[in-house]
């Protein structure tokens, strides 16, 4: 990892933060399409079995999305298979696209979809194994040692501290917990990313480099106006990361692992800039909150329960 210098709290604070900018129905709409993306990964948890390829997987889980009515992604849909939970041997952009890997008994997996709908845009994670109970102990006590991330995350943004000392501080659970951080493999570091509602003039449904080419539009202008006011839409551990989190929609991505078993969640974190309730999670009714909520019976919901019929690509 990469070791950055504690920010300071003059240059945390050094420009204002812009006031808070979704109503009611705005933060309505984000978690509609935050539940329909969810909805679409646990049908797929369901339908995976062994045999199954990251390719096949992806793209299931991309017709089921299509079917609920997505046109546009942030991303296109990813699905990560044993070791590639992990993210071992990473080293280009390139090999996060979905391969020919396939599933078997008690492997991990991680979906990974990033829906938009009217312009309000999602990006869930959602970790999984195949088996029952025990079929992967490594997995379960991952899944189960993630609740604390989110915890630990929340009460961080709520106390005002930069993102960058949000992020080490995770680094630092996590060298407690025994594990390794994977966030760090993806583009830029980054443990999260501000979402917005997409306003584009350019066709839906383009991607490029797996991003839709509508998102590298609006991402690329929000780089440019964060960066004149000294911030970044990016939350990684570094220097553009020295500022409390912006008013908006964060979504959060703490991905830990241990050895070749990897596992994450990924969902929408609201910062309101209101000192009376400065953040909170956009939803509580996920499947891996319900899964810690259920305790050990519950990790069953992350299980697949019937062998898969492929289908074509």
């Amino acid at each position: 990892m990469t070791a950055t210098a504690p920010a300071s709290a003059t240059e945390s604070a050094a420009r204002p933060l812009p006031p808070f900018p979704w109503t009611d129905r705005d933060l309505d709409r984000f978690r509609e399409v935050q539940q329909l993306a969810y909805r679409c990964a646990e049908g797929v948890a369901a339908w995976i079995g062994p045999g199954v390829t990251e390719r096949q997987t992806a793209a299931e889980l991309r017709r089921r999305l299509i079917a609920e009515g997505v046109r546009d992604f942030f991303h296109i849909p990813f699905a990560w298979f044993g070791e590639r939970t992990a993210f071992r041997r990473f080293r280009t952009p390139l090999q996060f696209f979905p391969t020919d890997r396939r599933l078997s008994e008690g492997m991990p997996y991680v979906l990974d979809c990033a829906p938009i709908v009217d312009g309000y845009t999602a990006d869930i994670g959602y970790g999984g194994r195949i088996g029952g109970t025990g079929a992967n102990p490594v997995w379960d006590k991952l899944t189960e040692d993630l609740a604390g991330y989110r915890e630990l995350i929340l009460a961080e943004v709520r106390a005002g501290r930069p993102l960058a000392d949000v992020y080490r501080a995770v680094d630092e659970r996590i060298i407690r917990d025994g594990y390794e951080n994977r966030h760090q493999v993806y583009p830029g570091r980054v443990i999260g990313h501000q979402v917005t509602r997409l306003h584009s003039r350019l066709p839906s449904g383009v991607n490029l480099f797996g991003f839709g080419v509508r998102t590298l539009q609006t991402l690329g202008r929000e780089l440019v106006g964060e960066r004149i006011q000294g911030r970044s839409p990016l939350w990684a551990d570094g220097r553009a990361s020295r500022h409390p989190a912006t008013p908006g929609l964060w979504a959060v991505e703490p991905h830990i692992a241990f050895r070749d078993t990897g596992t994450k969640f990924e969902e929408l974190l609201v910062v309101t800039g209101d000192p009376a309730n400065p953040a909170y999670w956009l939803d509580d009714d996920l499947p891996h909150v319900r899964r810690w909520t259920a305790g050990p019976s519950g990790q069953a919901a992350a299980t697949s329960a019937a062998p898969a019929t492929p289908s074509s690509q």
